[in-house]
C-alpha cells in the first residue's frame, strides 16, 4: 500500500496517460458539446469564510485556483445563505427552498442533524435540483457531504439517501466530519448532556454498590446504555463512508479521505464526458477537524485552518483542470460557494484558530442574521457564455441554483413553489438588477431577520432579535462556542434593529427615525413581506423524537452492533482508472 506522500505526488502520473486516452477519443467529436445540454459542476466548501479567499480580499491565504475561476467567470459581491448551519443551509441549496418548508429546521438548540441512526432527514416528498435534472436526462453525482439524513423506519430504507433525491451515484459522507471522527480531537455532540448523564451513571453506581438492589442495578443499567452507547462510539456510528447506499468504510481514515473525494470526482466527470452530468462535489473541508496532509501541513501562514483552506484550492483546482483538460469547458458551468460562514468561536491555545474568518462582516456560523453567518463566496464559470471578470453586487441566494440548473436544462415541466430565482440573466448581464426584492434569513424555525432591496442602491436588513455575545463586546458567543438562537441566548428587538447594507456592510451603525427618513416605510414593507412567506408547513424533521439515536436505523457495514470495515482506497482506484480508461 502507498504512504499518503507517494498517494499524492503519484496523482498526476496516474491520471496522465487517461487525460490522454480520453482528448484522443474526443478528437473527432469538434463541435458535440455543443449540441447537448450543458454540463454542471457545482462545489460548496463547509464552514468556509467568505474572507477566507483572495478574491474577497484574503492577502494572507493562498487560493489561486478559486480566484482563477473567480476571474474567468463571474463573483457575486451579496450571495447569501439561506440558513447559517450545514442541515437547513445545504436543504435549501438543494431544493430552491427556505429549509422551513420541508421541516428540516428546529425550535430548540439542535438546528442539524445529530446522529445517522435518527429518522429525520430530507423528506422523500421534497424535490431536488439533481432529481429534475435527471428527470431531463442528466447523469447526476454527489461525492462529499450530505448531513440531509439516511433511514426514516428501519436500517435500510434509506428514504433520505441521495439516491432517494435525485443523485444516480453517491460517495462520500451521509453524515459530516466533525471532532468525533479524529481520536484526541473531542467531542462536537451535545457535550454537556453527555457529561450529565455520564454523572448520572455514577451516582447510580455508588447507589449500588451502597444498596444493593435489582431497581438500582436497572436504573444503572439503563443510564449507562443511555449514554454510553450511542456517544462513546460517535465515531463508529457517525464517521462512515457510503458508496450508493453500501457503507464500505467504518469509521472512515481521514487521512486520506481529500484524496478520494478527489478522485470520484475525476471518476463521475471521466464517464459522463460525452453525456450531460450534474457533479455536485460537496467538499469536507475546512470543518473541523482539520486535516495534516503532509503536502500542506505547516505551509500557511495561518496553521491548520490555513493549510486547510489551501488544500481544498488546490482540490478545486484538480476539478477545474480534469474539466479544461477533457475538452468541456466550454459546455460547463462551474460554481464555487461555502454552505455559510466561518466558525468563529473554533479555536484554543493549543491550536489556534480552527475557524474561518468573514472579512469585515459581522458574526459567523450559526447566526442567522448577522452578515458573516450567511454572506458566502458565488463565483460561475462558463467560458464563452459568461463574461470574464464580471461582478455582480446584487443580492442573490444558494436557492437560487435550483432555478437556474432547471432553466438551463430546459426543465419546463410544472414545480412546486420556488424561493430562488433564474439567476442567468443577471449573470449574463441582460438584465442589472436581482428578483430577490426581499430575503427572509432563519435560524430554525425563527425569522431572525428581513432584507429589503427597493429601487436604488440601497440594500436595508432589519434585525428582529441578535445573538448575546461573550464576553460583552465580543464578536461571538465564546461562552457556549457557537451561538443559538432561542431563549435566554438572544436579544429581541423593539423596534427592530435597522442596517442599510449598502452604506454600511459591516452592520456598525443602526439607522433611526433621525438617520434614515423611509425609517417608517422600510418596518412597513418588511411587516406585510412576512404576511406573505412562508411558515411551516410539514413534521419538524429536526425535532428530539426524530435526530436521537436508535440503532435499528443505524448503517452498519456488517452485522450490527459489530459494525467495521475498511476500503482499500489505493487499490480501488488504480484499478477503476485503469478501467476507465480502457472504456475509451
Amino acid at each position: 500500500m502507498l504512504s499518503l506522500s507517494d498517494y499524492m505526488s503519484s496523482l498526476s502520473a496516474m491520471l496522465a496517460p487517461l487525460f490522454f486516452l480520453l482528448l484522443t477519443a474526443r478528437s473527432g467529436a469538434t463541435g458535440k458539446e455543443f449540441n447537448q445540454k450543458p454540463n454542471f459542476v457545482l462545489i460548496i466548501a463547509d464552514d468556509l469564510g467568505i474572507g477566507d479567499v483572495g478574491c474577497y480580499g484574503n492577502d494572507t491565504i493562498r487560493t489561486p485556483n478559486v480566484d482563477r475561476l473567480a476571474s474567468g467567470g463571474v463573483k457575486l459581491t451579496q450571495h447569501i445563505a439561506a440558513a447559517p448551519l450545514c442541515t437547513p443551509s445545504r436543504t435549501a441549496f438543494m431544493t430552491g427552498r427556505y429549509a422551513i418548508r420541508s421541516g428540516m429546521v428546529s425550535t430548540g438548540r439542535v438546528q442539524v442533524l445529530l446522529f445517522l441512526g435518527g429518522s429525520g432527514g430530507l423528506p422523500p416528498t421534497e424535490t431536488t435540483f439533481a432529481k429534475r435534472l435527471q428527470q431531463q436526462g442528466y447523469t447526476t453525482g454527489l461525492v462529499g457531504k450530505w448531513h440531509l439524513g439516511v433511514n426514516c423506519k428501519h436500517r435500510g430504507d434509506h428514504c433520505h439517501h441521495p439516491n432517494q433525491h435525485g443523485f444516480s451515484y453517491f460517495y462520500g459522507l451521509p453524515f459530516t466530519l466533525f471532532n468525533d471522527c479524529l481520536p484526541g480531537e473531542g467531542s462536537d455532540v451535545l457535550v454537556d448532556l453527555q457529561q450529565t448523564l455520564q454523572n448520572l451513571t455514577m451516582l447510580l453506581g455508588v447507589g449500588f454498590i451502597t444498596i444493593v438492589s435489582v431497581i438500582f442495578l436497572s436504573f444503572y443499567l439503563l443510564s449507562t446504555a443511555v449514554w454510553y452507547v450511542p456517544f462513546n462510539f460517535l465515531s463508529t456510528w457517525n464517521c462512515i463512508i457510503m458508496r450508493n447506499q453500501e457503507v464500505i468504510e467504518q469509521p472512515m481514515t481521514l487521512e486520506t479521505l481529500p484524496q478520494r473525494l478527489v478522485f470520484n470526482s475525476f471518476l463521475l466527470l471521466f464517464r459522463n464526458v460525452d453525456r450531460p452530468f450534474l457533479l455536485v462535489f460537496s467538499l469536507a473541508h475546512v470543518h473541523t477537524p482539520m486535516f495534516k496532509t503532509p503536502q500542506f501541513a505547516g505551509k500557511s501562514r495561518h496553521g491548520a485552518y490555513g493549510d486547510n483552506v489551501e488544500e481544498m484550492d488546490w482540490m478545486i483546482g484538480k476539478i477545474t483542470e480534469t474539466v479544461d483538460s477533457l475538452g468541456i469547458a466550454n459546455n460547463t458551468l462551474m460554481y464555487f460557494t461555502s454552505d455559510h460562514g466561518g466558525h468563529l468561536e473554533d479555536g484554543n491555545l493549543k491550536t489556534g484558530q480552527k475557524g474561518g474568518w468573514n472579512g469585515i462582516y459581522k458574526g459567523g456560523k450559526a447566526m442567522g442574521g448577522w452578515e458573516g453567518g450567511i454572506r458566502v463566496p458565488g463565483i460561475f464559470r462558463w467560458p464563452g457564455r459568461l463574461t470574464a471578470g464580471k461582478v455582480v453586487d446584487e443580492p442573490t441566494s444558494l436557492m437560487d441554483l435550483y432555478p437556474t440548473l432547471k432553466y438551463l436544462a430546459k426543465d419546463t415541466q410544472p414545480d412546486r413553489q420556488s424561493d430562488g430565482y433564474n439567476l442567468m440573466p443577471l449573470l449574463e448581464g441582460k438584465v442589472a438588477r436581482s428578483e430577490h426584492d426581499f430575503m427572509f434569513h432563519y435560524c430554525g424555525t425563527y425569522l431572525n431577520a428581513v432584507r429589503w432591496h427597493p429601487p436604488g442602491d440601497s440594500v436595508f436588513k432589519v434585525h428582529f432579535f441578535t445573538p448575546n455575545f461573550f464576553p460583552p463586546g465580543a464578536g461571538g458567543c465564546y461562552d457556549i462556542k457557537i451561538c443559538l438562537c432561542h431563549g435566554e441566548y438572544v436579544t429581541y428587538h423593539n423596534p427592530p434593529l435597522l442596517y442599510d447594507l449598502f452604506h454600511d456592510p459591516a452592520e456598525s451603525h443602526p439607522l433611526t427615525p433621525d438617520t434614515e427618513p423611509r425609517y417608517a416605510e422600510i418596518l412597513e414593507q418588511t411587516a406585510k413581506a412576512m404576511e406573505r412567506t412562508a411558515g411551516q408547513s410539514i413534521e419538524i424533521q429536526l425535532a428530539w423524537d426524530k435526530i436521537l439515536w436508535r440503532p435499528w436505523l443505524q448503517p452498519c457495514c456488517g452485522t450490527f452492533p459489530f459494525c467495521g470495515c475498511k476500503e482499500n482506497s489505493t487499490d480501488t482506484y488504480e484499478k477503476k482508472l485503469e478501467q476507465t480508461a480502457s472504456v475509451y
